[in-house]
């Protein structure tokens, strides 16, 4: 047997499947369980009361994590004249036009997130197949099509992340690095959990959040008291 397999058993045994731990407890537990050979990830997934076929349930947002998520963003902007200037200033790594979408087509994405000017999106919808799968499609519900390029180029540069629900209801999310303190982790993850509050569509009913787990890249899942949540997000 795989010494990597040996490696996740006896991280796991740390665990207790049964308990549902504190955020903070929880978080503690995913440094420890965590490996050292890399920065992981640490995941946060929200399982809502909510039916994503319905179209008012189909929950989608941002949030602007305070302490941002441990890596550089290049940001892509599709802007043309004084707003190619705006994006520049804010700290785009990519800014262009109809150079861009001919250097997508042709196979390079070499860029995180992408922002456009709502006059640009004639383009842009040239290449959706290409962006769209990728989750790199700027959309104006995300605020990544939008006239103040540069506003939104700096928030995506200091961490803002998009959210959707998934066919079962649960909303997965990076909340930073395991390199990060627990107060910066736990902080980013009560700004998530208010976005999720705010989200939260008026035909929901009974409890909305109703389950909730932690874990790093290659780490266990480790369950969270949704309680506690709910009232650190209220």
């Amino acid at each position: 047997m795989s010494s990597k397999g040996k490696s996740y058993r006896a991280r796991l045994e740390k665990v207790d499947c049964d308990r549902r731990y504190t955020l903070e407890e929880g978080l503690r537990l995913v440094r420890e369980t965590a490996r050292v050979k890399f920065d992981e990830t640490v995941e946060l997934a929200v399982r809502l009361g909510v039916d994503p076929r319905q179209a008012d349930q189909n929950i989608r947002g941002t949030v602007l994590l305070p302490h941002g998520m441990g890596k550089t963003v290049k940001v892509l902007a599709f802007a043309k004249g004084e707003k190619e200037k705006e994006a520049q200033e804010a700290g785009a790594d990519f800014i262009g036009s109809d150079d861009l979408v001919k250097k997508i087509t042709e196979g390079w994405l070499e860029f995180d997130k992408a922002v456009a000017t709502p006059d640009m999106m004639g383009a842009v919808g040239r290449i959706g197949k290409i962006l769209g799968p990728r989750g790199l499609m700027p959309n104006p519900k995300a605020g990544t099509v939008t006239q103040e390029i540069g506003k939104a180029v700096r928030e995506l540069k200091a961490g803002k992340l998009e959210f959707r629900v998934d066919k079962a209801g649960i909303v997965h999310i990076p909340i930073g690095k395991v390199s990060f303190s627990e107060e910066q982790l736990v902080e980013n993850a009560r700004a998530i959990l208010a976005s999720l509050v705010r989200a939260k569509p008026a035909s929901a009913k009974g409890n909305y959040i109703r389950g909730v787990a932690l874990s790093a890249t290659m780490g266990p899942g480790i369950k969270v008291d949704p309680a506690q949540l709910q009232s650190m997000a209220a």
